[in-house]
């Protein structure tokens, strides 16, 4: 890849004069930002899931939240492992090892539902996440690298915008598939157990998510064989000289900008998560709606946030990323205080508005975070894969605040996430903003 010619990032509407993409990986282009919808289906099938878990293991809200955890940790464990393989081996083969793990994963939900066992499961979900961690480390970075340095954050906002689209499908697979629609109240369940027929129901709830995992993990397995028959170009960090692990994470862990910027996504993750897990939840019990009319809440929420990345990517073409950023976080703020206040159809709709306003954060706060990287790029984003970690970390946070106080006032830790964010984006980013330019 060309490295194209400094220019002042801070400057509105200079975005717009500049090429997206690189000279001949416009195909690999189009390849990589469909794996992002396409991990954006198991993104989101997680939120029904803990909603599905809930009924099938009759477990209680922090217990669902581990299936957040486990996924998650996947990524927090291989995001440094799947970096170090593809500064070896390259993005293509990070992207088809990454594609394997991740098919595996979903297969192990059939004898995770014939064993009927919640920990299997888990088990499951960690293997897969263990396989995104490899498609995420090398997507993001690879799109932020595929083309100028100066457009980079709109570039990976376009391709993260298809990434929505895959959490739509996966909340409609996931609501009209498996959520079946059967809510016992606990008259009916002590019922059942008195006909010896609630371990039936159980079971028959346990095996309703093995179908969509299956036909995922087959489209994975696809995709990997199409990469593997496609070229892809030499970007900048893979024409670098070697050096040692230990010296490059020692000059990562001593850029103040990474640093923010691992720190933002952290929390913003952890937001993003904690906000979609609970929304069902917090729809049924302030409003009376059943699991399908929540489903249906969640899905048009994913498509707020798909409608909030393009329009992102566009707006990039006349605003400092940064400084949108940051205004989208000053009206989040606004938005969740109200729904933690105001719990009812006001709050639902407040949350429903919250995904267009969080959209743009996690592929724009990876931008940031990647400038001026150079040769350590792959390194600099698995960490910034890594601090996705908030998502295992603050949703069963939200999960014991739910429990013990109520789900609105759990949606307090979103809400402090979204002003930690804003603090990144309006202070942070002017004062490291100059250091992080990229290199000619």
């Amino acid at each position: 890849m060309l490295a194209a010619p400094p220019t002042q990032r801070s400057g509105e509407g200079q975005a717009g004069h500049t090429s997206m993409f690189a000279h001949g990986s416009l195909v690999p282009f189009a390849l990589v930002t469909a794996l992002f919808f396409l991990w954006g289906i198991p993104n989101n099938l997680n939120d029904i899931l803990i909603r599905q878990f809930m009924k099938s293991f009759a477990i209680t809200r922090l217990q669902a939240g581990l299936v957040q955890s486990a996924f998650y940790m996947g990524y927090v464990l291989l995001a440094l492992p799947s970096a170090l393989y593809m500064r070896k081996a390259g993005y293509k083969a990070g992207f088809i090892l990454g594609l394997l793990l991740f098919g595996l994963g979903t297969f192990l939900f059939w004898p995770a539902a014939l064993a009927g066992r919640y920990s299997f499961f888990l088990v499951a979900l960690f293997v897969m996440a263990s396989g995104l961690a490899f498609l995420e480390t090398a997507s993001n970075t690879f799109i932020a690298l595929a083309g100028p340095a100066e457009s980079s954050e709109r570039r990976l906002n376009f391709s993260q915008a298809f990434n929505p689209i895959g959490s739509i499908v996966g909340a409609l697979i996931g609501t009209l598939a498996i959520l079946s629609g059967v809510e016992l109240s606990s008259k009916k369940v002590a019922e059942l157990q008195g006909l010896h027929q609630y371990d039936a129901y159980l079971r028959f709830e346990t095996l309703r998510v093995v179908r969509p995992y299956m036909i995922l993990g087959a489209v994975a397995f696809a995709f990997a064989f199409f990469i593997w028959r496609t070229a892809f170009p030499v970007l900048k960090d893979d024409a670098a000289g070697e050096e040692t692990h230990a010296g490059t994470m020692g000059r990562l862990l001593r850029n103040r900008h990474l640093l923010l910027s691992i720190g933002a996504q952290f929390f913003y993750v952890g937001a993003q998560v904690g906000t979609w897990s609970y929304f069902i939840q917090y729809v049924q019990d302030y409003t009376g709606a059943t699991e399908k009319v929540a489903g249906y809440f969640l899905t048009g929420t994913l498509v707020m946030f798909g409608i909030g990345r393009f329009a992102s990517a566009y707006l990039m073409k006349f605003l400092a990323p940064a400084r949108l950023m940051g205004s989208y976080c000053l009206i989040n703020i606004v938005l969740v205080a109200i729904a933690v206040l105001h719990p009812g159809w006001a709050g639902v709709w407040m949350i429903f508005l919250t995904s267009f306003f969080m959209s743009l954060m996690y592929p724009t706060i990876f931008a940031l975070g990647l400038q001026g990287l150079g040769p350590d790029s792959k390194l600099g984003g698995s960490l910034l894969v890594m601090a996705i970690a908030g998502g295992a970390v603050l949703t069963p946070m939200m999960g014991v605040l739910a429990d013990r106080t109520s789900v609105a006032l759990a949606y307090g830790i979103p809400l402090a996430g979204y002003v930690l964010i804003g603090c990144y984006s309006w202070l942070g980013q002017t004062k490291v903003g100059a250091a992080s330019q990229p290199e000619s």
